[in-house]
């Protein structure tokens, strides 16, 4: 399966994802939805953001342009939302997973699917 393929087949097809994007830890796109144009320098900060949660606290997650305040997270999760958006993004040992869902998906859906390709991409070493 294509990286294109985990991100149409796997989190779009759900419907629990509205724009989704997987990068690689270095901001690299490996594969995004169609209109998600995510760029590098975001990505970059983003990964940061799951070591340094600070500057997400104080500067939000911006992606593809927008800035969303920042919720919640961990080392491997950061949760944040703009109105009717939702962002949920996983970390992989190799790559980042990046969705956004709008209402009315609710957030648990949206993280049970996006965490659940996060959990198969590591188990497949990526």
């Amino acid at each position: 399966m294509s990286w294109q393929d985990y991100v149409d087949k796997q989190l779009l097809a759900s419907r629990c994802v509205t724009k989704a994007a997987i990068a690689g830890l270095d901001g690299n796109v490996w594969a995004k939805s169609d209109g998600f144009e995510v760029t590098k320098d975001e990505l970059g900060k983003l990964v940061q953001g799951f070591d340094k949660i600070d500057t997400l606290t104080s500067g939000g997650v911006t992606l593809a342009g927008s800035r969303y305040i920042y919720l919640s997270g961990t080392d491997k999760v950061i949760r944040a939302k703009l109105g009717k958006v939702g962002v949920h993004c996983v970390k992989t040992q190799q790559a980042v997973v990046i969705s956004l869902y709008e209402d009315p998906i609710q957030p648990q859906q949206a993280a049970s699917v996006v965490e659940k390709l996060g959990d198969y991409l590591v188990s497949c070493g990526y």
